[in-house]
């Protein structure tokens, strides 16, 4: 079976789930509602980040959680998730559609973050890209 794309990943056609924690995860504790959030999820919220504005991966996962009705949303699938929605974009410009038609990643992606040494591309496009929006690099 061939390798699935990162716009595989991003539509993976599952549904979000809240679930209540039997013990405590991540800092969230028992009888805890946890979102399980999807990666389309993760992609909507990115989108949604205005131009020259940007959020840490801590907002996103409260954001995401109160919106669900949830206590807290998983933080180690919506770190997965903002990687699969960067990956997906960057392919998307390396296809030519322009920065402005795709989920804009760099908004999510600060200096530091322990992310950039897991992306396939070069973490520079972060940079400029972030620059060109006045955002810290």
């Amino acid at each position: 079976m061939a390798k699935k794309t990162w716009r595989e990943k991003l539509n993976n056609g599952k549904q979000p789930a809240v679930e209540v924690l039997e013990k405590p995860y991540a800092g969230a504790g028992p009888g805890d509602r946890m979102l399980i959030p999807t990666p389309m999820q993760v992609d909507a919220y990115m989108r949604s980040i205005p131009k020259g504005e940007a959020r840490t991966l801590q907002e996103m996962n409260k954001a995401l959680a109160t919106e669900a009705g949830a206590d807290v949303s998983c933080p180690m699938c919506c770190g997965i998730f903002v990687r699969i929605a960067s990956e997906a974009a960057h392919d998307e410009l390396v296809e030519g559609k322009s920065e402005s038609e795709v989920t804009p990643f760099w908004r999510m992606i600060p200096p530091k973050a322990p992310i950039r040494k897991k992306l396939t591309f070069d973490v520079g496009l972060v940079d400029r890209l972030r620059k060109a929006e006045g955002l810290p690099v």
